[in-house]
C-alpha cells in the first residue's frame, strides 16, 4: 500500500446521522479538520436533508437516500472546491444534517394579559396558552437566518425566538374573529383556524412550516366571569321556583340549630318577598306585548241620543241593574278614540256579565 493510499483510508468515507433525541432540529457532522474523502458514501435518512456549506456558503442541498461524494453527484461544490480538473484529494466541508420530521406539543402562552376592548364590559384582559407543531421547509434558508453556525440547534432554542411572533399574531386573529368574548372558549377551533393562518408566513420567512396550531385555554377575570354568569341566567331563571328552593334550605338548615329558627324565618322571609317583587319585575318587563287592564275610570254614556255622566264603574254596576244602560249602549272615557258599544269596552265586560238575561214570556 502506498503512501496516499495509506493517508486516504484514514480519512471517513461514511456520513450519516442517527438522532437520539426527540428536538434535534439541526446537527453538525464533526470529523477531524472537516475533512471528507472524496468518492465518500452519504446517506441521508427519511424525514432528513443534508446540507454542505463551504466557507460560509451553502453549496448543496442533498434529499434522502444515498449519495456518492465526487463530481457528478456535487457540481455546485466541485465548481467550488475545483474537481472539474482532475483534483482528487479529500476536502473540507461542514456537513449540516436537517431533521424535518414535524415536532409537535411546542408550548405557546401569554406572559402578559392581551387587553381588549368589549362594547358590553368595556377594557378588560384575557390569558390563553396552547401548542403548536412545526417542521424544516427550507433548510438552506433555516440555517442561514436562525441556525448560523450552532452545532447542535434544538427545539428549546427556537421556540423561545418565535414566542413574541405567536403571540403577537394571536392577539391581531383574536381582534378580527370578532367573537364576543364570552363565547370565545366555545369557539377555540374558529380561533385556532384565525391564527394559524396569520402566523404561517412569519414562520416561512425562517424556513420553517407551521403545520398545526391549537389553543387549549382562553381565560379571563373571575369578576368578568360571573357579570357574564350572571346575564346569561337572567332571562332563564324561574325567580319563585329558586326563592322555595332557598326557603327550603334554610328551614333544613335552622331544624339542625332550633335556637336559631326566629332569625331563619326573617331572613328566609324577606328573602322569599324580595324574590317575588323581582318575578313581578320580570314578568312585567316580559309581558310589553299587552296593555295592562283599563283603571276605576269614568265613562260618558249616551241615553236617547243624549250624553250623561261621567259615571265610575261603582255607578254604573247600579245604573244597569235599573236598565239605564247595556250592552248596545255607546261609551266614552279618555284615552279611547271615538264611542263604542259597551259590549266591546273590556273594562265594562264584567258589569254586563252580572246582570241576568230578561225572563222569558210565558
Amino acid at each position: 500500500m502506498g503512501l496516499w493510499d495509506k493517508i486516504k483510508g484514514e480519512f471517513i468515507d461514511i456520513v450519516e446521522w442517527l438522532d437520539p433525541t426527540n428536538d434535534t432540529m439541526v446537527h453538525r457532522f464533526e470529523r477531524y479538520n472537516n475533512e471528507i474523502k472524496n468518492g465518500a458514501q452519504l446517506i441521508v435518512r427519511e424525514s432528513q436533508v443534508a446540507v454542505f456549506v463551504d466557507q460560509g456558503q451553502i453549496a448543496d442541498v442533498l434529499q434522502p437516500g444515498r449519495h456518492e461524494l465526487n463530481t457528478s453527484n456535487l457540481p455546485i461544490l466541485s465548481t467550488i472546491k475545483g474537481w472539474k480538473y482532475g483534483f482528487e484529494s479529500p476536502f473540507k466541508c461542514e456537513i449540516y444534517f436537517v431533521n424535518t420530521k414535524n415536532f409537535t406539543d411546542q408550548k405557546w402562552g401569554t406572559r402578559n394579559p392581551i387587553i381588549l376592548n368589549d362594547d358590553r364590559f368595556g377594557m378588560l384582559e384575557i390569558r390563553s396558552f396552547g401548542t403548536y407543531a412545526i417542521r424544516v421547509k427550507d433548510a438552506g434558508l433555516f440555517i442561514r437566518e436562525i441556525v448560523g453556525t450552532d452545532g447542535s440547534f434544538t427545539t428549546d432554542e427556537v421556540t423561545e425566538q418565535l414566542r413574541s411572533i405567536v403571540v403577537t399574531r394571536f392577539t391581531d386573529a383574536i381582534a378580527e374573529s370578532k367573537i364576543p368574548v364570552e363565547l370565545m372558549a366555545g369557539n377555540q377551533n374558529e380561533l385556532s383556524d384565525l391564527a394559524l393562518e396569520q402566523i404561517k408566513p412569519e414562520f416561512l420567512a425562517y424556513g420553517l412550516e407551521l403545520t398545526k396550531f391549537l389553543i387549549e385555554n382562553v381565560s379571563m377575570p373571575e369578576e368578568i366571569k360571573k357579570e357574564i354568569f350572571e346575564l346569561s341566567r337572567l332571562g332563564k331563571i324561574n325567580l319563585d321556583q329558586l326563592a322555595k328552593i332557598k326557603a327550603a334550605k334554610a328551614i333544613e338548615k335552622a331544624a339542625e340549630n332550633p335556637s336559631g329558627m326566629a332569625g331563619a324565618g326573617v331572613g328566609m322571609g324577606m328573602g322569599y318577598v324580595m324574590a317575588n317583587q323581582m318575578g313581578q319585575l320580570f314578568n312585567q318587563q316580559g309581558n310589553t306585548g299587552s296593555p295592562p287592564p283599563l283603571p276605576n275610570s269614568s265613562f260618558f254614556i249616551g241615553v236617547n241620543g243624549k250624553q250623561e255622566g261621567p259615571f265610575d264603574l261603582n255607578a254604573l254596576q247600579q245604573m244597569i241593574t235599573n236598565g239605564a244602560w247595556n250592552g248596545d249602549t255607546m261609551v266614552w272615557t279618555q284615552g279611547m278614540a271615538a264611542w263604542t258599544k259597551a259590549s266591546e269596552v273590556e273594562a265594562l265586560k264584567p258589569l254586563l256579565g252580572s246582570v241576568p238575561p230578561p225572563l222569558p214570556s210565558l
